[in-house]
């Protein structure tokens, strides 16, 4: 995966000023904004992206109390992204009780003088999502901030891109990443052994437990086999491991990431 990291030495990163809290895994990431003004000279010059993180970090260290910078990556118009807290690291900008649900990616367009996100940095928030992913375990869910928490961040226009899927300009929304809408919604019933239960909702089920890696014949019957593969999964995503696929162990089938 190609990605313009912008190094924490290479922007002039403060140290933190204690240790941050461990993250394995997250639903996904939610998309910022500054909520401030953003001067669009920043789209001619680089440098002055590496000022306004800087500016920021400040802000929350020295203004909110915080450790260090709230977010997880920050991406400037320019499709470079700067490390923040990183990957597996819990954030602190998505709110009280949130932060470990989700990383934060900033895009640097504020409530006034940038506000609509150049393609560019589009771009630079789909690596970021992508790396954390692939670095940080980050679900497939992209949300905005505004997502459970009582605020207008992202702004109207990055949200705008985040409830249409957070496409790359010119493309689809990830293929990979299908709207929650289109996903296999849980049958309503519980699939479970003893009896053997028959049917194409088992079978999807196991279509997907196949996807996911586990060795396990698709072929619509839940049985003893089947069980056991549920009951493993169950254990390996901290859920009761009953053995039953309620609503739960289904969507946890097709949303938790796969590692």
């Amino acid at each position: 995966m190609a990605i313009d990291l912008v190094s924490r030495k290479d922007w002039g990163a403060r140290a933190p000023r204690g240790s941050y809290s461990t993250l394995t895994s997250t639903k996904g990431v939610k998309v910022h904004y500054t909520g401030g003004r953003v001067e669009p000279a920043i789209v001619d010059d680089h440098a002055k992206c590496v000022a306004l993180v800087k500016s920021i970090q400040s802000f929350h260290m020295d203004g909110n109390g915080w450790i260090d910078i709230g977010y997880s990556m920050v991406a400037c118009p320019h499709r470079k992204v700067f490390v923040g807290r990183g990957p597996r690291r819990v954030p602190a900008a998505n709110g009280a009780g949130l932060n470990s649900g989700h990383y934060a990616v900033l895009g640097l367009v504020g409530s006034s003088g940038l506000v609509k996100p150049p393609d560019a940095m589009l771009h630079g928030i789909v690596d970021a999502i992508e790396y954390l992913r692939a670095e940080g375990g980050a679900g497939r869910e992209v949300k905005g901030h505004r997502d459970g928490y009582a605020t207008s961040c992202p702004g109207d226009a990055l949200y705008s891109w985040v409830k249409r899927g957070a496409p790359r300009p010119g493309g689809q929304p990830d293929p990979t990443d299908p709207p929650e809408e289109q996903r296999p919604q849980w049958p309503g019933r519980l699939l479970k052994y003893p009896p053997v239960m028959r049917g194409d909702d088992v079978r999807t089920w196991q279509a997907q437990m196949d996807k996911r890696g586990w060795t396990i014949d698709v072929d619509g019957a839940y049985g003893p086999a089947s069980r056991e593969v549920c009951i493993g999964f169950q254990q390996q995503q901290n859920l009761d491991d009953d053995g039953v696929v309620g609503r739960n162990t289904w969507d946890a089938a097709f949303d938790a990431p796969i590692t």
